[in-house]
């Protein structure tokens, strides 16, 4: 088997290269040929994804976070060549989904463990959504969240030491100012009107760093995403809902309402805030988003903490 491991040195809250030697050493030693290529992030790593799919490798390892997981699925999306996470961001959600520790001050050992985990582990494939053109594995938010994410990153790597409690400050001040959005909304040709804080399609059950689960009955291999729509307009009503969503009571929310859909198109008179995997990505007034199913291959383990897929492994 033949692969590739690539880290950002900058990336995450951490100095990685010495715990990414590590795990490469422990891919080498269980039948893997494996080379470590470092990378500034960006779009660096989507052309190294591709490269390494058209040099046939089976698998790149990607020793970073969701932000850069994105950059790799893009170049990868269509190919044979599967992606895989060793989690050294700074949230990490790809890899909480999977069950894989995060490196942190407390687990030193994360990626090694998670190396372990994947070589026993199986390759699967999942659906991936396109916005704007540009693929997106596991969100893709108008809105609040995107609001958030415009004005949160890039971050320093002092800033990443923590993430939950920045994340909340920035959260709370924000919401100080975000209005609703008036919307029209296609989805699989119905159209829907209203005002929102935020529209989300989500591919994956967690959110918001993993700190809410937002859509339990996700699947990520059923070519359909899952299409959140939260109601309101006022601070009292984003900050009301961050807190469902803390909870998990915006599955009974009136204000919440859950769509499972393949096709979406919002639009608007004004510039929406747009992000995709926690990226943000530039403001539009058009936005359409549809589903490419099963067209991106992931290694996984064989036991997972939630129910991702539904297809079964035989």
């Amino acid at each position: 088997m033949r692969g590739q491991l690539i880290y950002n040195p900058m990336a995450g809250r951490f100095p990685s290269q010495p715990l990414v030697e590590r795990a490469a050493r422990i891919l080498n030693a269980n039948g893997w040929e494996v080379d470590i290529v470092q990378t500034q992030g960006g779009p660096h790593i989507t052309k190294l994804a591709k490269k390494a799919a058209a040099a046939g490798l089976d698998a790149i390892f990607v020793a970073g976070g969701d932000g850069s997981l994105h950059q790799a699925a893009v170049g990868l999306m269509g190919t044979d060549t599967a992606l895989s996470v060793l989690p050294a961001g700074t949230a990490n959600v790809w890899a909480q989904e999977l069950g894989l520790p995060g490196l942190s001050w407390t687990n030193w050992t994360a990626l090694e463990t998670s190396v372990k985990k994947l070589l026993n582990g199986t390759i699967r494939t999942m659906d991936v959504g396109i916005c704007q053109g540009i693929p997106f594995f596991l969100w893709g938010g108008v809105g609040f969240d995107a609001f958030i994410v415009h004005h949160l990153e890039p971050r320093t790597r002092w800033q990443k030491q923590f993430p939950v409690t920045q994340y909340a400050a920035n959260v709370a001040w924000h919401a100080r100012t975000f209005a609703g959005m008036d919307l029209q909304i296609w989805v699989d040709g119905e159209k829907i009107s209203g005002t929102y804080i935020l529209a989300l399609v989500t591919n994956i059950h967690l959110y918001a760093g993993g700190m809410a689960e937002l859509s339990p009955g996700a699947r990520i291999d059923d070519g359909k995403m899952d299409l959140w729509l939260f109601a309101g307009d006022t601070m009292l009503e984003t900050l009301q809902h961050l807190v469902d969503l803390a909870s998990g009571n915006h599955l009974d929310s009136e204000k919440a309402c859950l769509l499972t859909c393949q096709d979406i198109k919002i639009k608007s008179k004004t510039d929406l805030y747009l992000q995709l995997d926690g990226e943000p990505v530039s403001p539009a007034r058009n936005i359409s988003i549809s589903i490419r199913p099963q067209s991106l291959r992931v290694m996984v383990p064989r036991e997972l903490p939630r129910e991702l897929f539904s297809k079964k492994l035989i």
